[in-house]
């Protein structure tokens, strides 16, 4: 099992949870940034921004540097590898309960014969009768 602690991965899943927030992410993969051009895209206010900042930082997925009056945001990508771990963790486990039902449904197929839609029909006739 992938070792995580599990407020360090609630912070992070909780972060990109908001559209918002991983179009931050998504600007800030592409080069660090200023607040002012993080918030140009979006219809809100530079404080509303700036609550969406505090998520990202909380969840260790952004740093700020305050350069006299400008504050430039950086991309921390270590807690992504957090929470892809542990999804990666349970997809393993999904594919390998996917695939035995693959294979149980594969063997039963040919051992039951299969019914069309006529024999359907006229066994609910049948009943009906």
């Amino acid at each position: 099992m992938v070792k995580y602690s599990e407020s360090e991965l609630d912070r992070v899943f909780h972060a990109l949870s908001d559209s918002t927030r991983r179009a931050i992410l998504a600007r800030l993969a592409s080069g660090n940034a200023v607040v002012s051009e993080l918030a140009e895209p979006f219809d809100m206010s530079l404080p509303a921004i700036s609550k969406h900042l505090g998520v990202l930082e909380k969840a260790g997925l952004l740093q700020r540097h305050k350069d006299g009056r400008i504050r430039r945001c950086e991309l921390v990508a270590g807690p992504l590898e957090t929470a892809a771990d542990w999804i990666r963790f349970y997809k393993q486990f999904w594919d390998a309960q996917l695939d035995s039902l693959t294979d149980f449904l594969d063997a039963n197929q040919h051992s039951k014969p299969q019914l069309k839609q006529t024999d359907v029909t006229s066994r609910k006739k049948n009943k009906e009768k």
